[in-house]
């Protein structure tokens, strides 16, 4: 299977959506012949694919390197020495693309970016670079000797155009509504909205407004599989602190989740008897904190389920640990659903028998359920009685 992000890249400067300004430097500072130029700006906003799809209008070759590549400043000035001074075999000119400079940050010791700002400086073609934020302070070489070319993250119509096209393209049948919040869940990054769009649309070539919400709750599980790798799989406090901060989920599923793979992950019994003793703590400041509304026990209840669980152990286990999600979120889920329905119909006998939901749901609701089970003419009076719904009069039949 293709991927659709390779599919349908930009073949031409107006398949590119949103990005018009950006664009249009980019193309005028690539005319100019020997230039040195960072994209930047976040993940899927067209960066990589507008160069290729101006060097498609202007009959450019590309050489691409990923920065993240290399190791050293050797390995920098082997590669991109010869790609600087070497004439394209297949075109007139060349762009030499350089992808993630931000990945060479890490390499200030070996001078990595020292190297490579030097090397720009030499080049007979155009030189450009993409990268997240240029601003880190080591990244100051080679933005001093730059045009920065900034593109903006994408709005939601934007996306949502390019994903339309798609649509059309590979037959999907698509509720409107559902596109548009597959854009918005993207938050401006095209390259994720497509890769989810494909994702979701493998197997029935549609998309409705409940795939959107399997995705939410994909992203969800994902992400808490993450966290939990954080906390299970370190000693270090500082990493274990921060490994829900990008968890979408609140701190009773949190505590759900750490209960649910405790011992799935920590075998020595030492380990998991100080593990869930920090567990409880966390549990016991969630009570205070919803019994006196004392909100900066969030704090505590954070350290306690995170660095308490991560530094119980006396060391990491080896070896990969399959997560799994909580059995006892559903069965919440379950019964409060089950609660929301007693209450619903509790309320409905009240009305009409003129007394209290609270009176109904004890002394009333258990005769009319044996009733619903044991006298189905009996059973149909009192649906049309106290009005019934279907889903209603089913579940007082179980």
């Amino acid at each position: 299977m293709i991927p659709w992000t390779k599919k349908y890249q930009p073949e031409k400067i107006s398949d590119v959506k949103g990005q018009e300004k950006a664009i249009s430097q980019l193309k005028n500072l690539i005319l100019k012949g020997k230039s040195t130029v960072i994209l930047y700006g976040p993940p899927g906003t067209g960066k990589t694919s507008s160069v290729y799809a101006i060097a498609n209008e202007l009959n450019y070759e590309i050489f691409e390197l990923n920065a993240s590549d290399f190791r050293n400043k050797d390995m920098i000035n082997s590669k991109i020495g010869s790609a600087i001074n070497q004439r394209s075999l297949f075109s007139e000119n060349k762009i030499i693309l350089i992808d993630e400079i931000d990945g060479l940050s890490g390499m200030k010791d070996r001078g990595g970016v020292s190297a490579l700002a030097k090397l720009v400086e030499k080049s007979i073609f155009p030189v450009v670079m993409t990268a997240t934020n240029p601003y880190e302070q080591k990244l100051n070489p080679i933005r001093k000797k730059s045009e920065l070319v900034e593109f903006k993250t994408l709005n939601y119509l934007s996306v949502f155009s390019v994903l339309r096209i798609i649509a059309e393209k590979e037959k999907i049948k698509f509720q409107e509504n559902a596109l548009k919040s597959l854009s918005r869940h993207s938050a401006g990054d095209l390259r994720s909205a497509i890769n989810d769009f494909q994702t979701i649309t493998d197997e029935k070539k549609e998309l409705l407004d409940e795939s959107i919400k399997e995705l939410s709750e994909r992203r969800k599980t994902e992400s808490m599989i993450s966290a939990l790798i954080k906390v299970f799989k370190t000693t270090d406090i500082n990493i274990a602190l921060n490994a829900f901060e990008n968890v979408d989920e609140d701190f009773d599923k949190r505590l759900l989740w750490l209960d649910q793979n405790l011992p799935l992950e920590y075998q020595k019994q030492e380990d998991l008897a100080r593990a869930y003793d920090y567990l409880s703590k966390s549990d016991v400041f969630k009570g205070r904190i919803r019994r006196w509304q004392h909100w900066r026990f969030l704090v505590y209840m954070n350290i306690f389920m995170t660095a308490g669980i991560a530094v119980s152990k006396d060391e990491k286990y080896p070896g990969f640990t399959s997560y799994k999600p909580t059995t006892r979120i559903l069965k919440l889920w379950r019964a409060k659903m089950k609660y929301q329905k007693r209450k619903v119909i509790a309320e409905k006998i009240a009305e009409k028998t003129h007394t209290s939901s609270r009176r109904a749901l004890q002394d009333t609701l258990p005769y009319i359920s044996f009733i619903f089970k044991n006298n189905k003419k009996q059973a149909e009076q009192l649906t049309e009685t106290f009005q019934f719904n279907k889903e209603e009069a089913d579940w007082l039949k179980k």
